[in-house]
Parts: structure tokens; sequence; C-alpha cells
């Protein structure tokens, strides 16, 4: 083996191993698999158009969008999905509810997830609290199912954003003949259970509709009103590897979200930034 060739191959091999690791990554993590979350109007300081939106995610290779919809969207709110199908991006998913945005979707034949904020009630007992949540979001349950969509239960912190409860209203919305609904977990919002993480995950498996990531810092230096330390990009975080690994672990194939979600940042940066976290996942899953 002569002196040119001894490099050569050890930068095949690089390559092949590198290779083989990639093809371990899990489907539902591969860049193509994954729903660009919170990417639009105020989470985005370019405050790009439906087209430069979808032109973006589509150079990305980010295969699906979740649309956070705001009231002065209803101008161009069939561009974005028109946009989208240009780009061959799947309209995944609709956080809150607006009967324009519905008759669109059933006029281009789409189904989306529909995800809602559980709420939070006050009251003494946990069947006092449960009882109210699941009547509140009965109707938008119901709602999603005449379209043919998921509803997704949306966990926001509180009382309405622990697994437990999440779990409890699904299970009762179940229980009244809506088979459609599921849960929305956030990492960016659980903070506060980060620690029982795979525990709560195994609970959740059976109702998970999205799981959306985010890198996660040390609980007691997360500021919710500023979002200082709450919203950070995967990889950034001491924590996130952890739960991403469980989640890998737990056997759950369903969708996987990035974050956007910083005001006065491009919204280019932030999905990059999570991009780039992502490409960890080999070394997590080297260490199986």
């Amino acid at each position: 083996m002569n002196a040119l060739t001894r490099p050569l191959l050890a930068v095949g091999a690089a390559f092949l191993w590198a290779l083989s690791a990639l093809a371990e990554i899990p489907e539902n993590f591969k860049t193509s698999s994954l729903v660009a979350w919170c990417v639009a109007h105020r989470w985005d300081s370019e405050n790009r158009s439906p087209a430069e939106r979808a032109a973006l995610l589509s150079e990305m290779g980010i295969g699906r969008i979740a649309y956070n919809w705001r009231d002065a969207d209803n101008p161009d709110f069939e561009a974005e999905i028109l946009e989208c199908r240009k780009q061959g991006i799947e309209y995944f998913a609709f956080w809150n509810e607006n009967e324009d945005a519905f008759a669109l979707f059933e006029k281009h034949g789409l189904r989306p997830q529909i995800w809602k904020t559980c709420p939070s009630p006050n009251a003494d007992t946990q069947a006092e609290r449960v009882a109210p949540v699941a009547r509140s979001m009965l109707p938008f349950a119901k709602r999603a199912k005449a379209l043919g969509s998921p509803f997704g239960l949306y966990n926001h912190r509180n009382w309405g954003g622990h697994p437990d409860n999440l779990i409890a209203v699904c299970k009762e919305l179940r229980r009244q003949g809506c088979d459609n609904v599921g849960i929305v977990y956030n990492f960016h919002h659980s903070h506060d259970e980060m620690d029982r993480f795979e525990e709560y995950l195994d609970a959740m498996l059976p109702y998970l509709l999205c799981i959306n990531l985010n890198g996660m810092a040390d609980k007691d230096t997360v500021n919710h009103k500023t979002l200082e330390n709450k919203i950070i990009p995967v990889g950034s975080g001491r924590h996130e590897m952890a739960m991403i690994k469980s989640v890998m672990e737990s056997g759950y194939k369903g969708p996987i979200g990035i974050l956007d979600h910083i005001e006065s940042q491009d919204t280019a940066k932030s999905l990059r930034d999570n991009l780039k976290g992502l490409k960890l996942i080999p070394a997590l899953m080297q260490d199986k």
C-alpha cells in the first residue's frame, strides 16, 4: 500500500461509517420528515411571504409545516396552501381555529392536524377540572373530526400542559366519541416535567400526534415571560439529547417538529440552528 492509497482508504472508511450512521437515523427525525413550527409572521424577522416561506423550507429540505394562524392571515391564507403545494411541502398542522381556513382545507382536500392549547381551570379536584376542559374542547374536537382531521391537545405549561392531565382530557374526549383526539407535546413547555420525561413519554405514547423539539436548559434558569433560556436550538441545552434518546428508544414513529418561536430573529437561522443540533443524532444512535 503506497502513501497515496492509505489516506484515500481512510477517507473512504470514514465516509462509509458516516453513511452507516445516517442510515440508522429514525425516519421521523430525517430532515424531509420534520415539521417546521412557528415559522410565520411575528416569529420571523424577515416577515416572509407565503411563497418565500415555502421556498425556504424547500431549500432546507424540510417536508412539513405547522401554521400558527392569526386574524391578519385571511387575505393570504389560500396562498400559504398553494405555495406549500407548489414546493412539495405538506401542510401538516394548523394551530387554533378559523372557519375560513377550514373551508379552504375542504376546498383543497387537506386534513391537517388541528392544534389547540389545553386550558388550565381552577377547581378543587381532578374530576372537577377534567370535565369542564373536556366540555370546552369537545366542539373543536368534533369540528376537526368533521374535517377528517386529528385534533391535538397542545401543552402550554400549568395544569393543561401536564402529561397526566392531557391524557385524562384525551381519554374523556375519546369516551365521548372523538377518537381523533391526541396530544401535541412541546419540549419548550415541559421544563417542569423533564426530570420524569421518560416516564411521562411512556404514558403519552398511545395519544401522541406530534413532538416538537427544543434545546433544554436547566429549569431554574428558564424565564417563561421573557423566553430567556426557554427556547434555544436543539443541541445547545443540557437535557434535550437525553430526552430525544428516550423518544427514539420508546419506539415512537410519529411526527417530529423543530421550532422557531424567537422574535426578532430570522426563521432561517432558527431552523438551521436546530438542524445543526440534530446532526448529533448519529452519535446518540451509536450510544444506544
